[in-house]
């Protein structure tokens, strides 16, 4: 069990890094500021802490990416405030991202190239080819299907919430659902799938790679 969990905090930090709290400070500091100060200072309050962590990635010579992207969707996010009024309407940019990600992993199974194989791609950069090996395929195809419930359900109470103007509800569901949630779907993400590919006894990606006849070792880490 030791040996599993250093696993998961590596890959964790290899995957992820610092990307989390970029997603997770701003509606968190929204929420108590909303609580105490009220709207208008609870929404500057989460633009100066989102720049404030790009800041620091320059400092610490990290990717600006994710910080750009944290501090464009508060900026879009105090822009819909401004124009649309309502304290909700501060949710609605990650309302429609949930949404986006449910549509994303629904096309992904019908064209069958699951969206759990493309988040890896993108973080690993392993050989994309090998993710559609059918001795591959159906272990991303079975976790994309947990992602679909998981993000459905999420889309939907915030849209609840969001129809019924409960902008406090909505910043405990965006936090709560954020990082606590995503981490565990994460661990249980890559826990199943690590699983699966040694019971479906596909190639490794090395052997993939070298295009080695069965029987294959498989890949014993990372998903």
């Amino acid at each position: 069990m030791p040996s599993k969990l250093s696993e998961l905090k590596e890959e964790f930090r290899a995957v992820l890094g610092a990307r989390l709290i970029d997603a997770l400070l701003p509606p968190l500091f929204f929420l108590i500021a909303n609580a105490i100060w009220g709207l208008r200072f609870a929404m500057w309050t989460a633009l100066g802490l989102s720049i404030l962590l790009g800041i620091r990635r320059i400092r610490r010579n990290e990717s600006l990416t994710y910080g750009l992207l944290g501090v464009s969707s508060v900026l879009l996010a105090i822009g819909l405030v401004t124009l649309l009024g309502g304290a909700e309407n501060f949710f609605l940019p990650g309302l429609l991202g949930g949404g986006l990600t449910v549509a994303l992993c629904l096309l992904s199974l019908l064209v069958k190239r699951p969206l759990t194989a493309w988040s890896s791609f993108i973080s690993r950069r392993w050989i994309l080819a090998w993710y559609w090996h059918p001795q591959v395929r159906p272990a991303y195809t079975e976790t994309t299907l947990l992602w679909t419930l998981f993000f459905g359900l999420k889309f939907w109470w915030q849209f609840t919430l969001y129809q019924g103007g409960d902008a406090d509800s909505l910043a405990w569901v965006q936090t709560l659902t954020g990082f606590p949630a995503l981490v565990i779907l994460l661990v249980i993400t890559y826990l199943y799938g690590t699983w699966r590919l040694r019971n479906l006894q596909g190639p490794s990606v090395d052997e993939f790679k070298a295009n080695k006849p069965a029987p294959w070792f498989g890949q014993q880490r990372g998903f």
